[in-house]
């Protein structure tokens, strides 16, 4: 039973935000474009670009990687 109403939920919310979408003006559809395009700068290209994986760049395989974590946490008391 609560399985049924957890499903009547998450449909009620998600035709809440469909019926929002469809009906709404150029403004705020050129608003949503426009956050839409900074969360992608914000999380894309700025990870890429500022945040290298450096455990990847300087360690071949995962085991290498684990001990280098683990050394730190261990020692970094």
């Amino acid at each position: 039973m609560a399985r049924n109403s957890a499903a009547a939920i998450f449909t009620r919310v998600f035709s809440f935000y469909r019926d929002g979408f469809r009906n709404m003006s150029d403004w705020g559809r050129k608003v949503w474009i426009i956050i839409i395009i900074k969360l992608f700068v914000i999380f894309v290209l700025l990870r890429l670009l500022f945040f290298p994986d450096l455990l990847k760049k300087n360690f071949e395989n995962d085991s290498e990687r684990g001990n280098y974590i683990r050394e730190h946490l261990i020692n970094s008391e």
